[in-house]
């Protein structure tokens, strides 16, 4: 599962496959159960079951570039 960082100025590719497992997370595997993310406080991306992801473990693992 791969997902897309991006701000006003960069942009990078985040790979998930490793990083969702367990009960809480293994939903996210499902693309439509995924899509259904909201972007709650501080811009932690949170999804009906009680998963999250903060933005800052999204963008340490995002090999970020310049957006043109």
């Amino acid at each position: 599962m791969n997902y897309t960082v991006t701000d006003a100025r960069h942009e990078g590719d985040v790979d998930l496959t490793d990083e969702l497992w367990g009960p809480v997370f293994e939903p996210l595997k499902d693309p439509e159960f995924f899509r259904q993310f909201e972007v709650a406080e501080y811009g932690t991306l949170a999804w009906p079951n009680g998963a999250d992801l903060a933005p800052e473990f999204l963008y340490s693992r995002a090999p970020l570039t310049a957006k043109v």
